[in-house]
């Protein structure tokens, strides 16, 4: 039975037990043996099928946790090289490794299995593709230190390294790829494993910016008053529009204004105005990542 304040471990992480519902969304005081139940108190997110054990305090529960987590890490640590996608097949070609290591964060549960379904799919005989963790939710710095141990490639979906984390990869050399489509996380993982990945393009950010404002002007839409905190913001750039860590939109700037003009250009420390193209589902807090498509030479 599992009741309000009891804490627990499920898989590597603990928890304590704030609030159950029954499946038809009614607050309850504890589940019983076979009942289908939501439980509010964890403090991460168990992969599905991990066991919840109920333990007797917090203290006891942490402890569990902790010794899981440092369990995890071990098995995934290896002295080798960083892989990257670049590398990968000069690498397998070496004899240096024999599996490729991934770990999957997306927005959703849902987008996360399946794309975790479609990679393991591309094992070859020379190498096997592991999927050692997926979860949702935004690259962490745990993420990025199980990556480094394990000599992981981390794949974002929808979602993007927290700042700490962006920092911590460069650091370890974590490489870190974000996609948006899932044929593109396949396409490229299986050309890279094959030796035919080509120059390709990706996302460079050029700006952060915070939504202090939102307007709403009829005949033209809505506008985001904003302040750039770094870089800048181009006319002729592109934004992902983030809410809670989580890539929400991505799309062509439609308008960039200071006062009343037009400008091509707004540096950091400076406000501005700006519209995104086909997309007035702004709020004030979400943060726009400004950035530009290049061209970059793959090394295989």
């Amino acid at each position: 039975m599992l009741e309000i304040g009891d804490s627990f471990v499920a898989g590597i992480w603990p928890g304590k037990v704030r609030a159950i519902f029954n499946d038809k969304g009614v607050r309850v005081d504890k589940a019983t043996p076979a009942m289908p139940a939501e439980v509010l108190g964890f403090e991460g997110i168990p992969n599905a099928g991990d066991p919840l054990q109920v333990v007797e305090d917090e203290k006891v529960a942490r402890g569990f946790s902790a010794k899981r987590q440092e369990l995890k890490r071990f098995e995934d640590a290896k002295t080798i090289r960083k892989i990257t996608l670049d590398n990968l097949y000069d690498t397998i070609s070496d004899g240096a490794i024999q599996e490729l290591k991934v770990i999957i964060k997306g927005d959703v549960q849902g987008s996360v299995e399946a794309l975790r379904a479609s990679l393991e799919k591309l094992s070859t005989k020379e190498v096997r593709l592991a999927v050692i963790q997926a979860l949702p939710g935004a690259i962490n710095e745990g993420d990025v230190d199980l990556a480094s141990a394990s000599n992981a490639i981390l794949i974002g979906f929808n979602v993007r390294p927290t700042p700490k984390a962006k920092v911590l990869a460069d650091q370890e050399k974590v490489d870190i790829r974000r996609y948006n489509v899932i044929y593109r996380v396949v396409e490229d993982m299986q050309k890279a494993m094959e030796g035919m990945l080509k120059p390709d393009t990706k996302e460079e950010v050029i700006a952060e910016v915070e939504v202090r404002e939102v307007f709403k002007i009829s005949r033209i839409g809505v506008i985001a008053g904003c302040y750039v905190r770094s870089g800048a913001v181009k006319r002729s750039a592109s934004v992902n529009v983030i809410r809670d860590d989580t890539v929400i939109h991505s799309g062509k700037i439609a308008s960039l204004r200071r006062f009343k003009d037009d400008v091509k250009e707004v540096a950091a420390g400076f406000e501005c105005g700006m519209s995104i193209e086909g997309f007035d589902d702004i709020k004030t807090g979400d943060e726009f990542e400004v950035f530009e498509i290049v061209e970059v030479a793959r090394k295989l």
